[in-house]
């Protein structure tokens, strides 16, 4: 459906007093304006040691609760910034850092990415490493050990069609060369503005792997870390599954334990991201012949329902606002072009988010929609998800739905005004690095019990065993996946069944005269 505005919620409005209610994941227009990081803070301290410099809100076990907070010297803004809306979780000492940034310290900052196949070799053992993750694919606990080999299994079945993909696109996946020049365009953004940090990389799925970064980190002597995962909007699809993984390096090292660090959740909200995105946006606009009958069409890559639903991941919510933002931004450039939101790259028999990519440009197309502009809204790098399924099969989709003229604004990529928003937001946090998060023991015994990583996902967490994964393989009782299973074991059965009576020449088949029919 094509709106004219996106709201995340109903309940939320903006505030100009010094307080906010916390109404997870709901959004509102004040959280846009608030640049600075939040920090959690344990309830045994006294609200006058810990708000001299930042938000406030702290976290009981009956709830969130309404904290009064200033800024000394900081800002004028007096908007709460909810936790995770780009907001900071830090960890380790009970104050905010009140020294120099710099000092002795050696800075570092390690950017979390998905990763990709470089070349068609890599694909499977890609493949492999994704279906190998717990998150994507979830074994009932008895069959734990299979995860591995029903990882391979899957993975070697579905390598000869993702070769397709990637071959389409050159032969693997861009992500590392251009997620090594964003780290690179960055780490100069920072120098140039008197922060000489070291920026690493950490994929999730393929090299360089996010282990791989983090003993570099070691030998490199990084005393202070800022996490910055490459995902505007927080989900725990992403971010969280990156961070999770980054709990369990930490919590088998004693230099990590005792390594100061923060995490940046996500910063889709932040000015000079949304004003880079709406500078792409006008360029290609441009492009067609009237500009002003062209519908944006933001794609977003989808997560399950029920992660949104039953957890309460904020992802649906930060990314109807990030859409929110730029079209306010556009709006302020006289740009008042009709838009919509969809979800694609779903898999699996579970529900995701809607409305769907596909299903909806259909749609558009019935409606007499004849341009379209494609936003990857959820992506800042170019990638199979880009080059492929919205370059090529939205791109055809979308012209045999009737639609004639179609674009697609590239991805963020080393756009400077986004590198040097990066930048901007590591310097705002390192303030923030190793001050103390929530340390109630309900938080604590969160299924990520790990400094800021705990506080940050126990946020949005809590109930990720009750979830369904992206890809169910196996689910008891009267649900789509279990009706899923037992069809394929049932049409399996019979296969074998068949082939037994052709091979041996005996079965019920044969004893009812059936089978001898077809000789």
């Amino acid at each position: 459906m094509i709106s004219g505005r996106i709201h995340s919620c109903t309940s939320c409005s903006p505030s100009s007093s010094s307080t906010f209610p916390y109404h997870p994941p709901c959004l509102t227009s004040a959280s846009r304006h608030c640049k600075f990081p939040l920090s959690l803070s344990p309830p045994a301290l006294s609200i006058s040691q810990r708000v001299s410099r930042n938000c406030l809100v702290t976290r009981y076990s009956s709830g969130w609760s309404e904290t009064q907070f200033s800024f000394s010297g900081l800002s004028n803004n007096k908007h709460l910034l909810p936790v995770g809306l780009g907001a900071l979780v830090t960890s380790n000492t009970q104050g905010i850092s009140s020294g120099p940034l710099i000092a002795e310290e050696k800075i570092g900052v390690l950017l979390l990415n998905l990763g990709g196949p470089e070349t068609l070799e890599d694909v499977q053992p890609f493949l492999f490493n994704l279906f190998a993750d717990p998150d994507i694919i979830r074994l009932p606990r008895l069959f734990r050990f299979l995860q591995k080999p029903l990882a391979q299994f899957i993975s070697v079945l579905r390598a000869p069609k993702s070769k397709e993909g990637y071959a389409s696109i050159g032969g693997g996946s861009p992500l590392r060369r251009i997620t090594d020049a964003q780290a690179e365009e960055l780490r100069k953004s920072l120098w140039a503005k008197d922060v000489p940090a070291k920026v690493y990389v950490g994929m999730r799925y393929w090299h360089p792997f996010t282990e791989e970064a983090i003993e570099q980190i070691k030998k490199d002597g990084i005393t202070k870390l800022v996490v910055l995962p490459l995902y505007p909007q927080f989900s725990i699809s992403t971010s969280g599954s990156s961070l999770r993984l980054l709990e369990s390096i930490f919590r088998d090292d004693e230099y990590l334990v005792n390594m100061q660090h923060t995490v940046i959740p996500s910063w889709y909200q932040r000015e000079g991201y949304i004003k880079a995105m709406a500078n792409l946006i006008e360029k290609e606009l441009e492009k067609f012949d009237r500009p002003d009958k062209v519908v944006i069409f933001f794609s977003a890559h989808g997560v399950p329902l029920a992660y949104v639903e039953e957890a309460g991941d904020p992802y649906k919510a930060e990314m109807e606002e990030c859409v929110d933002l730029i079209i306010e931004e556009l709006e302020k450039r006289k740009i008042t072009n009709s838009y919509t939101l969809a979800y694609q790259s779903r898999v699996g028999p579970v529900e995701w988010l809607k409305p769907y990519t596909d299903e909806t440009i259909v749609e558009l197309g019935r409606k007499g929609v004849k341009s379209l502009l494609a936003v990857p809204i959820s992506f800042v790098s170019e990638h199979i998800e880009t080059l492929e399924e919205i370059d090529v099969e939205y791109k055809e989709l979308a012209l045999e739905s009737g639609i004639e003229n179609w674009g697609r604004v590239p991805a963020l990529g080393c756009e400077p005004m986004f590198i040097s928003d990066l930048a901007d937001a590591v310097i705002e946090s390192l303030p923030y690095v190793g001050a103390m998060a929530v340390s109630n023991l309900e938080a604590r015994q969160s299924l990520v019990p790990l400094g800021s990583v705990e506080e940050l996902l126990a946020t949005y967490d809590s109930q990720r065993r009750e979830l369904p994964p992206p890809v169910t393989v196996w689910e008891w009782g009267w649900t789509k996946s279990a009706e899923t299973w037992n069809g394929r074991a049932a049409m399996l059965a019979v296969l074998v069944l068949l082939l037994l009576e052709v091979t041996t020449g005996e079965g019920f088949l044969h004893q009812w005269g059936i089978l001898p029919l077809f000789r």
